[in-house]
């Protein structure tokens, strides 16, 4: 069965190109040009992707996508913009994108995007019932895949995407050893050249978040010379 897109962009040319060339993939392309309508489309429909731009009339793609993330179903984000300033960015992946393109991008990478959005989402989802567990316990850690929320002593802690989506591989691998390449593959869903400082950012916020101590960290653990490593004291939950 093809996938399902919405495209929420106001410049009609562009929104035509995007679906044009998304169809080849191949799926099923939506297009809206106003922010409240697509909103309203991302709500009433089940999407496997929203490419949202930022700058929309009537409500913002900042707004949109914040106004998604605070509902149950999770759709993946790919967040477009003319602007290109590292606060626009952080602003965006803060609020819940789960990717970011700067106008103007090339098809190509367009393409690459899409698809390694959807390999990550999938290498991500917890599996059928007897493989990857939706729940993984970690002392008074909590990760839940289904919800995609996690709790510290049962209060919600406040992830963004790729926060969530990087604890989660690595709860699924607890002692494992992972260079910053590597994450980036599988996390990230490709390989994005010359970034492996993303996932020194990353992880530094998440200790900050999930750790008692972020200077002395308990979960994610530090093999100097090589990368990154959960604690092996990780139990399957549901």
């Amino acid at each position: 069965m093809d996938r399902r897109i919405l495209v929420i962009e106001d410049d009609r040319d562009l929104a035509h190109l995007i679906g044009l060339h998304l169809s080849d993939l191949p799926c099923k392309v939506d297009t809206v040009h106003d922010g409240r309508l697509g909103l309203e489309s991302a709500r009433q429909h089940a999407y496997d992707l929203i490419i949202l731009d930022l700058m929309l009339p009537n409500l913002d793609g900042m707004e949109i996508c914040r106004r998604l993330r605070n509902q149950e179903r999770y759709t993946p984000i790919l967040m477009l913009t003319s602007k290109s300033t590292e606060m626009d960015k952080v602003l965006g992946l803060e609020i819940g994108a789960d990717d970011y393109m700067t106008k103007p991008f090339s098809v190509r990478e367009l393409q690459a995007r899409v698809k390694a959005l959807w390999r990550r989402i999938e290498r991500l989802a917890p599996g059928p019932l007897g493989e990857a567990p939706s729940s993984l316990r970690v002392g008074s850690l909590e990760i839940d895949a289904n919800a995609r929320t996690v709790r510290l002593e049962g209060a919600l802690i406040d992830v963004t995407a790729r926060e969530f989506d990087l604890l989660f591989f690595f709860a699924r691998h607890p002692g494992r050893v992972f260079t910053r390449t590597q994450l980036l593959e599988h996390v990230w869903g490709y390989q994005y050249g010359g970034y492996e400082h993303t996932v020194n950012s990353h992880i530094n916020r998440l200790r900050g978040k999930i750790e008692e101590n972020a200077a002395d960290p308990k979960h994610i653990l530090t093999v100097w010379g090589v990368g990154y490593k959960f604690a092996d004291d990780s139990t399957g939950g549901d």
